[in-house]
């Protein structure tokens, strides 16, 4: 009855329709490399090519830090500038969040990593992982490429917690008498997680050097993947410290 009397019911009254205004959604533009691709500068492409990887992969910087620079505040001093091969850090839907350069001629730094985002672990190779199937971490990006459902740490510090990978696999580079690499095995096995340990029919010390020598790496891989006591076993046999 109040209502009726202030006029807000009965067959006169009419509620005016509400004014919904959406705004219009704003897509963020997945990030890239601007760059040449390397198989386009004849020395970073017979540089790859020597080492068996594709040079259609990375890219080149004929000034990598003028280059960094213009994707974020890298280096406050350029003058001491060099040509670089650019290796891509793309999140798993593709946007680029950081890039590494490697080095083309002699220099005290031969890879250089260059973060876009922080927040992101720094691995090479997560827009080509599958999370269903065992995953691999090698050290280097170049050596992932070798390796099926492969990703590589760009730094020694890196977690892969956060990833969601169920099956991991560490390999580490052959190098029995490299106090840092053994340190860095010996953790992995104390936290219970499963690692590869190379036999000592294999003397080079990296994947790329294993393929460029005639191995079959999966095969190696699939064979001598150690956790727990069996990899203590095998670490203990293996290093030489």
């Amino acid at each position: 009855m109040e209502k009726f009397k202030e006029g807000h019911a009965g067959k006169t009254f009419h509620t005016p329709a509400p004014k919904l205004e959406f705004q219009k959604p704003v897509f963020k533009k997945k990030r890239k490399v601007d760059l040449p691709k390397a198989s386009e500068h004849p020395g970073a492409k017979d540089y790859l090519v020597k080492r068996g990887l594709d040079p259609d992969e990375f890219f080149y910087a004929a000034k990598f830090k003028k280059w960094a620079n213009t994707q974020t505040r890298a280096f406050d001093n350029t003058q001491y500038d060099d040509a670089r091969i650019v290796i891509p850090l793309y999140t798993e839907d593709g946007d680029l969040f950081g890039f590494q350069g490697r080095a083309l001629g002699p220099s005290k730094v031969k890879y250089i990593t260059i973060m876009l985002d922080d927040d992101i672990p720094k691995v090479y190779g997560l827009d080509k992982m599958d999370k269903s199937k065992t995953v691999y971490v090698v050290e280097g990006p170049f050596d992932s490429t070798f390796v099926d459902n492969a990703i590589a740490m760009c730094g020694a510090d890196v977690s892969l917690e956060s990833l969601g990978i169920e099956d991991l696999v560490y390999v580490y580079d052959n190098e029995p008498r490299n106090k840092e690499i053994c340190q860095r095995i010996e953790k992995v096995i104390k936290q219970g997680k499963k690692l590869v340990i190379f036999p000592d029919k294999i003397s080079q010390k990296d994947i790329n050097d294993m393929v460029l020598a005639g191995h079959d790496v999966e095969s190696i891989l699939k064979s001598n993947t150690y956790s727990t006591l069996k990899a203590q076993i095998k670490f203990n046999e293996w290093k030489k410290l």
